[in-house]
Parts: C-alpha cells; sequence; structure tokens
C-alpha cells in the first residue's frame, strides 16, 4: 500500500512500519478510524487518539482500523483520562498492536500489555522522564519538544535540544521525535538527531480525514510560526492558537492572578469546544508552532507521500564531505521512490 517506499530505522524496525513517519495521537482530530487507518495503509503509523472517546466508540474505531488494514496501527492513551482503567481493559482484550501512552507513569500498564505481545511506547519531554520510562522497560519513547501543540514541556525546551539530549543519554533506545515537524526537510532533521521517526501532528489536523470542524482546520491553515502561546502554567500547560481564550489566560498570569480564579478561566474553555463547536475564537485551538508550515488541507495518504518525497529531496540537497581543496559540487537531488 506504500508504493513500495520504505526508509528503515530502528524505530520502523521496532513497529512493524515502512516509514518513520508518525501521527500523533490527538483528541477528537484522531478519535477516528480514518485517519489512523489512511496513515497506516500509507506506510505510516496511525494512531487512534483515545483520549476523548467513549468505550463503544473506541472499541469501534479499534475494530475498523484492525478490519481495514495488515499494517500496524497505535492507540495513544493519556492516563488522566476518566476511566483510563476501563480503557487498558478495552485494549487488552483487543490486544492492541501499539501502546502510545502519556500523561502519567508507565509501571502503571507495561508489564499488562507487554505480556500480551503489545509494543509500548511513553511520551517524554525531558531526560529525567526518559530516564525513568527506559528504567521501567517500555519499548521506546516518543520525545516532545516545546514546539509541539498540546502538552509540551513545562520548561520549553526545544525539540531539537531534548531529542538530541535524550538521544546520546540513551542511544540504543528508539526513539521517536515530536514537535515542530510539518515536512519531510523535518523528518530528515529528527533522524539526524537520533531519533528514528517524527510524529506529525499539526500537519495531520490539517488532513482531510481529520475528524476536527473546518473551522479549526481552516485555523491551522491560516496560523503563522508565531501564532501560538502557551498558557495555563500551574494547570497543566498547553500550546494553542493565540486567541480570545488565549489572550484572556496571558492577562490573567502576567497579572498574579491567583490560580483558583486562572482555573476556572481555563477549565471554562475546552478543546472540544474548538474541534466539534467550531469555536475557534473561544475555545482551545490546540496546535504546533509547525502550523506555519502548512498551508493546505490534504488526504492524509498523499501527506505521507509527500513527506517521503521531501525527505528524498531534502537528503539530495545536503552537501557531501569532501577532502580539503576539493572544488565543491552541487549534490544531485537524491531519486524519489515510485508510488
Amino acid at each position: 500500500m506504500t508504493g513500495g517506499a520504505r526508509i528503515e530505522t530502528a524505530v520502523t524496525r521496532l513497529l512493524g512500519c515502512d516509514l518513520p513517519i508518525v501521527q500523533a495521537g490527538m483528541s477528537w482530530a484522531s478519535s477516528n478510524s480514518a485517519l489512523p487507518l489512511a496513515v497506516s495503509n500509507a506506510g505510516g503509523l496511525g494512531v487512534i487518539g483515545a483520549g476523548p472517546m467513549r468505550l463503544p466508540d473506541l472499541d469501534r474505531a479499534v475494530a475498523e482500523v484492525a478490519a481495514g488494514t495488515d499494517r500496524p496501527y497505535a492507540v495513544n492513551l493519556p492516563l488522566y483520562r476518566k476511566g483510563a482503567d476501563e480503557v487498558m481493559d478495552l485494549l487488552a482484550a483487543r490486544r492492541i498492536p501499539i501502546l502510545i501512552a502519556s500523561q502519567g507513569g508507565p509501571r502503571r500498564y507495561l508489564r499488562r500489555f507487554q505480556d500480551l505481545g503489545t509494543i509500548c511506547l511513553h511520551v517524554v519531554a525531558t531526560e529525567e522522564h526518559a530516564a525513568k520510562a527506559i528504567d521501567a522497560g517500555v519499548d521506546g519513547l516518543i520525545v516532545v519538544g516545546a514546539e509541539a501543540g498540546g502538552h509540551p514541556p513545562a520548561g520549553l525546551v526545544s525539540t531539537l535540544v531534548t531529542v538530541r539530549a535524550v538521544a546520546r543519554r540513551f542511544p540504543a533506545a528508539p526513539i521517536v521525535a515530536s514537535g515542530g515537524f510539518a515536512d519531510g526537510a523535518g523528518l530528515a532533521a529528527a533522524l539526524s538527531l537520533g531519533a528514528g521517526a517524527a510524529q506529525f501532528g499539526t500537519r495531520f489536523i490539517a488532513s482531510a480525514e481529520s475528524n476536527v470542524h473546518p473551522a479549526y482546520k481552516e485555523a491551522v491553515l491560516a496560523a503563522g510560526t508565531g501564532d501560538t502561546r502557551t498558557v495555563g502554567r500551574g494547570l497543566g500547560m498547553i500550546r494553542v492558537l493565540a486567541n480570545d481564550f488565549a489572550d484572556r489566560m496571558a492577562e490573567m498570569e502576567n497579572a498574579g492572578t491567583d490560580l483558583e480564579r486562572r482555573r476556572a478561566a481555563f477549565t471554562a474553555s475546552s478543546l472540544r469546544h474548538a474541534a466539534v463547536d467550531g469555536d475557534v475564537a473561544g475555545g482551545k485551538v490546540e496546535m504546533g508552532q509547525s502550523a506555519g508550515l502548512v498551508d493546505a488541507v490534504l488526504p492524509a495518504a498523499r501527506i505521507v507521500r509527500l513527506l517521503v518525497e521531501e525527505y528524498a529531496a531534502t537528503l539530495g540537497r545536503l552537501p557531501e564531505v569532501r577532502p580539503a581543496g576539493d572544488r565543491p559540487v552541487r549534490p544531485a537531488a537524491a531519486p524519489l521512490p515510485a508510488w
């Protein structure tokens, strides 16, 4: 289904996919079967976002993806969500091939799912959290930097630095780099840092199969690289579009408003307001800085194909190392895969 294109890394060998392209498990955007199914069938790793899903809806989505592809797929589970234990029961019964867990400790689920043969990736945002996850025995890491939408690291250390630091400290660990990636040049950058794959979130929000309101997708297309901000310090910081909600939160934070008043304002708005209702002014419009690199809503399979083509073109532009004194030669473009 990938037309023969393949980029082999430690992560693709671990997961069994052809391409080191991971579609982020995003609440609402990939809380369906259509988006992850399209990505997995195109050779990447499609991920169901279980965060806001009711159990019957999640069960149906997993069944649809399992029936619709013979390729690997994953489910992303934020461990803080209400009913997380019941979700784990469902996923264990379904014997999903890959679990991606976040917002909690891996020891809560690891032994249970590894005993079933499920590959377990854990989302981390610091070297310290990476060390704890490795010590617990996870199969791989998703390392998130400050550019990411949703929940970036509280210290706002960039993906460039965080991924490289984790890769240097744990060179044998399969790593997926996340935060700031939207094209094939970003994929090349992620692999050059020592990661074995890149995770793409905001890029896949702007896909035909993404399960968010059209106004949300249009907000991604309209955003520049400087049009997001982080809000919610002390409340679970998030990176969102700079809109009325974000402005209100920033004003309260800058004014030193007490935590409970800020909490009330923070919880009065939700991601659902934006993703389902289309309120992109007052809702939490989670997106990464890479929104400024996204300029079209495309089918997910086409996005995967473009990422590979751009990756090949990027490699072709990189200058080779030559002995001193040799005349520099412009490198030829790398051949594109046959699709």
